[in-house]
């Protein structure tokens, strides 16, 4: 019976069942739509069953058909990742997206070991706002800010963060006590999932009128902070060079009440095709943040 049905079919039947969309199998393969529905319907006569239940808009696998995926889809799984153990010529890629922050305050400062370490891996990183859509098949993971709400998608907290006023030394022999936060400029964050008003109330006060400069990122309300500009509420993780390099301080360390929160999310496809270059980057991605790795 195999000798029967080429890979190249059952590389069709399996984007098709992992999109749900022979149309979305076609763009992947470089085929049209009719030609991915010929492919199956021949993978279907020569199985004699049904593998697919189709309506106008739409196509679900039939258990027939989950059964058969189920075992291709590990199989090709283990084809790739044998192929890109023996073309060590071959570097498999790797496509990630990140949130903006997190990949320039903490991932860029890193990516050189990770690149160094695992050259066969090729990673390319792109950086917006917008949630992936992996059926799409634009990239192969992605860091999120936020819990993701979609389903299909292995979602990793990465950590606990500490959110904390962050200002320069200069400013800092202002601040002495929580009150003295009244008397400085407050950097707004416009799309932080806890704000000044969320931080003064968990440490008991009321939060001034806030006035003056607001950005819709950390990595800039961090750099104007660093600038002198005034002092932002900010995650350590993210704050973690200029905290280092003294550029930034906590002037309040001793004093506030520490507020702790998941920020982001490492999340990719449950029916992903690059298994093991996404568990080598998982991994690496755990070890540096010290956070153990126990997703199967």
């Amino acid at each position: 019976m195999l000798r029967n049905i080429p890979i190249s079919v059952l590389r069709t039947f399996e984007a098709a069942a992992r999109t749900g969309s022979f149309r979305a199998a076609a763009h992947e393969l470089c085929l049209s739509p009719s030609a991915v529905s010929h492919a199956i319907r021949r993978l279907e006569d020569n199985l004699g069953t049904a593998l697919f239940k189709r309506s106008t808009r739409s196509i679900a696998l039939t258990p027939a058909g989950e059964t058969l995926y189920s075992h291709v889809g590990r199989a090709l799984d283990e084809l790739r990742h044998g192929i890109d153990l023996v073309s060590s010529h071959r570097p498999t890629i790797l496509r990630m997206h990140s949130a903006p922050s997190f990949a320039a305050q903490w991932l860029m400062p890193r990516l050189r070991r990770f690149l160094e370490t695992h050259p066969q891996i090729d990673l390319r990183l792109a950086a917006n706002t917008e949630y992936v859509r992996f059926e799409y098949n634009e990239f192969d993971l992605d860091v999120v800010y936020g819990k993701p709400r979609s389903e299909g998608q292995v979602a990793i907290p990465l950590g606990r963060e500490l959110l904390t006023p962050l200002c320069t030394p200069e400013m800092a022999e202002r601040i002495h006590s929580l009150d003295d936060l009244y008397r400085v400029p407050l950097i707004q964050s416009d799309v932080k999932q806890i704000r000044w008003s969320g931080w003064f109330e968990e440490n008991g006060l009321s939060a001034p009128p806030l006035r003056g400069a607001r950005f819709d990122r950390s990595f800039m309300a961090i750099a104007a902070a660093a600038d002198g500009l005034g002092v932002a509420l900010e995650s350590t993780l993210l704050a973690e060079r200029e905290l280092a390099s003294g550029q930034l301080v906590r002037p309040l360390m001793l004093v506030e009440r520490e507020v702790y929160y998941t920020g982001h999310y490492l999340t990719y496809s449950r029916v992903t095709r690059r298994t093991h270059a996404i568990g080598v980057f998982r991994q690496w991605l755990m070890s540096e943040l010290d956070l153990p790795d126990d997703t199967e």
